[in-house]
């Protein structure tokens, strides 16, 4: 009996393997061909290059240690990074349960139950049944015991499990590619939170040195003003301008201390955590000479962003295959075996052996339209996903070239502001000691004064804005996930 039994399970086995390698329904997926321009549209620009993109790290390229310390913190213990690898768990382990589904399930079962017939019914040699003090009989009590195992498996003939294994792989790329966006979006976020720390510093150390200037020149006009040499007028004008430029250091103070606070909460610490650590001074990082940029066709396979969508839109032409293969029926093998007896001892008789295995079917032959309708809105969700995908290409591809756009003005800004910068610090010197000598009167100091202190924080505006265009550009070129 066991050889016989062992025998069919085999047999029928390898029918249903035979049938599980039949068609699977729905369309495969094939990648799209995404056209993109050969070469950048605003190359060539100043401060970037053509040739072979080089952007796995390219914080280091920016020759700031503290800055690569922030990041390798932040890569250990972001918050959002710590969100994104769990959704990358979730995810594979999601795939696990739909893989499930292509193997038998097991189940051993055992049960015991105790029954006692009524006293009160009997029934007759003729087959009547009475009842009565006369016609009863004796209360009898039964016990009965079973042990086996209940097996089944769906036969995927038509592929709906293999298109949601299909489905699952696709989102766990996707998940994996969601996380190296996170840490690309992470590692630009730093800098740019750094380099807005350093850019007002930057900001504050010439208001402080301009400060000084200003009480030199307080005092040399308090000092004409006493001597009879010019009037108050020069003395309140002075006064004026340092105490105008005194009000703008605490607001450049608070963004400051506000950039360090958003720092340590990308580095998963307390808002306060690193304001010891960064509240010295250091100048605002740059990056090498011309950085290459590769070609457009390049962010297909660098960006995160695109490659998610791209596996997004796999996940999704998966799915349409799931919902097409509910239109046809589906096809199980059942069995069970076990022992079963009305005692202990019974149970243990090779006679108390049974088992059953065959296979069934089920197919739906009226739903009102819905396994249809499931069809059409998969159909809705793929073209969603191809659209979606097509979007982030050619937001990819701007991102870049505004980013090319930016850095390059922002160079031609900042030589012209480096001369400025140069002809105002003359003018100054000049104009003071014409007005020491009473050839000009202070409002040409003055003015003179106010165009140097306006240009020197417009060209450490400017520097701040190229590096932080700098690290637009390296996020667009999809840097820092590797």
């Amino acid at each position: 009996m066991p050889t016989l039994i062992i025998t069919t399970v085999w047999a029928w086995m390898g029918i249903a393997g035979f049938l599980a390698s039949g068609c699977t329904v729905g369309p495969d997926y094939v990648r799209p061909r995404i056209e993109t321009p050969p070469r950048w549209s605003e190359l060539p620009a100043a401060g970037a290059a053509e040739g072979p993109a080089q952007v796995a790290d390219w914080w280091s390229l920016m020759g700031d240690e503290k800055l690569e310390s922030l990041i390798h913190r932040a890569v250990e213990s972001n918050m959002e990074l710590r969100l994104a690898e769990a959704r990358a768990r979730e995810a594979r382990a999601a795939r696990g349960v739909v893989s499930a589904d292509a193997y038998p399930a097991v189940d051993a079962a055992g049960s015991f139950s105790r029954s006692r017939s009524s006293g009160g019914v009997s029934t007759g040699g003729d087959g009547v049944t009475g009842s009565g003090a006369g016609g009863g009989r004796s209360r009898q009590t039964q016990d009965f015991f079973q042990v086996g195992f209940d097996a089944s498996w769906e036969v995927d003939i038509f592929g709906g499990v293999r298109r949601s294994v299909e489905a699952a792989d696709a989102d766990i790329q996707a998940s994996e590619e969601n996380l190296r966006d996170v840490m690309v979006s992470l590692v630009a976020e730093v800098a740019r939170s750094y380099i807005q720390l350093r850019g007002d510093q930057r900001r504050i150390a010439i208001a402080e040195d301009n400060l000084k200037s200003q009480e030199r020149t307080l005092e040399l006009t308090q000092g004409r003003f006493e001597a009879g040499l010019s009037s108050e007028l020069d003395v309140a004008q002075a006064r004026a301008q340092l105490a105008t430029t005194e009000a703008r250091v605490p607001v450049l103070e608070a963004s400051a201390r506000q950039a360090i606070h958003q720092l340590g909460v990308l580095l998963g610490m307390e808002p306060g955590a690193l304001l010891g650590e960064l509240e010295e001074g250091r100048p605002i990082p740059v990056g090498p000479g011309d950085i290459p940029v590769g070609l457009p066709s390049d962010l297909l396979r660098r960006r995160p962003d695109v490659r998610r969508a791209e596996r997004e839109l796999a996940a999704a032409t998966a799915r349409v295959g799931v919902a097409t293969a509910d239109l046809f029926p589906r096809f199980f093998l059942t069995g069970a075996a076990g022992l079963d007896g009305v005692g202990l001892v019974d149970v243990a008789m090779p006679t108390s052996t049974f088992w059953k295995i065959g296979p069934s079917l089920r197919w739906p032959v009226f739903d009102a339209g819905r396994a249809r309708a499931v069809i059409q809105v998969q159909d809705a969700r793929q073209e969603h996903a191809l659209v979606s995908y097509e979007r982030s290409v050619l937001g990819a591809l701007k991102d870049v070239e505004d980013a090319l756009v930016a850095y390059s003005k922002e160079h031609a800004t900042r030589a012209a502001l480096l001369q400025a910068v140069d002809a105002s610090r003359r003018a100054v010197e000049i104009s003071r000691e014409l007005y020491t000598k009473g050839l000009v009167d202070f409002l040409n100091v003055l003015i003179n004064q106010r165009a140097l202190d306006a240009t020197q924080d417009q060209l450490a505006v400017s520097e701040q804005a190229l590096s932080t265009n700098l690290v637009a550009l390296y996020k667009a070129l999809g840097g820092g996930w590797e």
